[in-house]
């Protein structure tokens, strides 16, 4: 068995066709159907029911699916150790982060990794700590930044801090300049901008409103931090958003609220047993400094 009879059953169980696997892989299509059939042969077992007007995995074929998916992460990850360069003069890093924290965390995090490593290119994509989980566990993502409440259990965590979400409004607004914490009360009397929610910082609203029997005035929903925070420094709205992003911008202002908002965990999330390159345990140390400064 050789490693193109794993990438090749791998596509023709992902395109579900032949000649689409093959058009992806560049190869033509006899020469795949050749590379399946001598890989059946080698396991001594149909993988493929080729019957129908769709390729489907016989039971076998999906039994052993995941193994070569996960034999082929492996050697990725073995390919990359091999590569990996213990200076941290070159290198790279892929990682993914929840769009709350790049709003406040991206950027001293780069500022002190870049100064400290700067031939490591850092790729970095917002997305969903859904998505990034899927991703850690397809191996397409080094580690990402998230919270520590993970769905996968394929994932491990490592705390960096724990974020408060806090009542933020305008400098304008004429909360700004009441010293007493709004109640849930008064809660129910503003007019809020909130995150949509497509965002894991809406699910912590909505969860509080019911636990407190609060019923908010939404005026406007979005899905964009920056949104947000551009129409809260510039009207009499409110809203909910992790207090570190207020602290930030000198055009906002922080509000007590009673009882408080809950607190949620920022940690950094791995896929278990995935190989470390040195670049990915240097950033760890350097998130785990920058955390500790906010």
């Amino acid at each position: 068995m050789l490693l193109r009879h794993i990438r090749y059953f791998l596509a023709v169980a992902e395109h579900r066709n032949f000649t689409r696997a093959a058009e992806a892989l560049h190869v033509s299509q006899p020469t795949l159907s050749q590379q399946v059939r001598q890989l059946e042969d080698t396991l001594c077992v149909q993988l493929l029911d080729r019957s129908g007007r769709t390729i489907r995995l016989t039971d076998a074929g999906a039994a052993w699916l995941l193994y070569a998916q996960r034999a082929l992460q492996d050697l990725d990850a073995g390919r990359r150790a091999i590569h990996d360069v213990h200076d941290l003069s070159r290198g790279s890093l892929r990682l993914g982060m929840t769009p709350t924290f790049t709003a406040y965390l991206v950027g001293p995090l780069v500022d002190r990794f870049n100064q400290r490593y700067p031939g490591i290119i850092l790729n970095i994509e917002e997305m969903s700590q859904e998505r990034m989980e899927v991703l850690l566990n397809e191996d397409e993502l080094d580690m990402g930044i998230a919270f520590a409440d993970t769905h996968s259990p394929d994932i491990e965590t490592e705390a960096l801090l724990v974020e408060a979400l806090a009542v933020v409004v305008g400098n304008s607004h004429p909360r700004a300049r009441k010293r007493g914490a709004l109640t849930p009360r008064d809660f129910e009397r503003e007019a809020w901008v909130l995150l949509n929610e497509t965002f894991a910082t809406r699910h912590y609203i909505d969860q509080y409103c019911r636990e407190h029997s609060v019923a908010p005035r939404i005026a406007v929903e979005a899905n964009s931090i920056s949104a947000v925070i551009g129409i809260v420094g510039s009207s009499q709205l409110a809203t909910i958003l992790p207090a570190a992003i207020a602290r930030q911008n000198g055009d906002l202002s922080l509000l007590k609220l009673e009882p408080s908002l809950p607190q949620r965990t920022a940690a950094l999330l791995r896929r278990k047993g995935a190989y470390r390159t040195a670049a990915a345990r240097a950033f760890a140390e350097v998130a785990t400094e920058v955390s500790q400064s906010l």
